[in-house]
């Protein structure tokens, strides 16, 4: 999510969402359910509960079909090309919500894991450091910056 509490999803992204809430809210009552032991189904109907609600909650802020202006700026929605340290491969990625699959073969990185954060607001050319898992701090430079929908 964004700090405007909307997220960015592309149109394929909010349509599997739907789909697994739908699965989600028919698996409550379904016959595999009958057959766990008291806590495992309590256990079982707390996880889908829980991914029942954040699934809500992705679907009811979601930006579908809006795509960010194409300003070069490092946002939700957006296609980066970034390097890492001096390392002269670049990757690239939709800063966009994870929904479990990949959008056109491209990787998905939140706007909230590190690397999202520290690249949210960044224009091309700008370098940012994160700090990875391990406590390591990695730079990474911004090489471009294009909508979702201009970049496929």
């Amino acid at each position: 999510m964004t700090d405007t509490g909307q997220t960015w999803l592309t149109a394929e992204a909010f349509d599997r969402l739907r789909g697994e809430l739908d699965d989600l809210r028919n698996r409550r009552d379904d016959d595999a359910a009958e057959a766990l032991d008291g806590g495992e189904r309590a256990l079982r109907d707390r996880r889908v509960q829980t991914r029942i609600r954040e699934i809500e909650a992705l679907l009811h802020n979601a930006v579908v079909g809006r795509p960010p202006p194409d300003d070069g700026v490092a946002e939700p929605g957006m296609v980066l090309t970034v390097c890492f340290d001096d390392d002269p491969d670049t990757e690239t990625f939709l800063l966009g919500v994870r929904d479990g699959s990949e959008s056109d073969g491209l990787a998905v990185y939140s706007p909230d894991s590190p690397l999202g954060r520290a690249l949210t607001g960044a224009v091309q050319g700008d370098e940012r450091t994160y700090t990875v898992p391990s406590g390591q701090t990695v730079v990474v430079r911004l090489l471009r910056a294009v909508p979702y929908e201009n970049a496929r």
